[in-house]
């Protein structure tokens, strides 16, 4: 397992999140990915690995299938309190 080199970006909030509860599930980024393809989100690795480190935006598509593949709440993932 690599260790993140860059600080987090400011480009989303959910990615540390994402990345957290990957790990802790023992997910690996193919295997996100490839659950995300069947729910018709075309992400790469790289682009995976950029919404993890808060690099890049996502979109309202990709965080939905994201929050239903992982089993987290929408409200959850952005810090909303419920």
């Amino acid at each position: 397992m690599r260790i993140r080199k860059q600080p987090l970006g400011t480009r989303n909030i959910i990615g540390s999140k994402i990345e957290a509860h990957r790990k802790s599930i023992g997910l690996k980024q193919k295997d996100l990915l490839t659950q995300l393809q069947i729910k018709g989100i075309d992400l790469n690795a790289s682009g995976l690995s950029k919404l993890e480190g808060q690099l890049r935006y996502v979109t309202d598509f990709e965080l939905k299938a994201i929050s239903e593949v992982l089993g987290l709440s929408l409200n959850w993932l952005l810090g909303v309190e419920e």
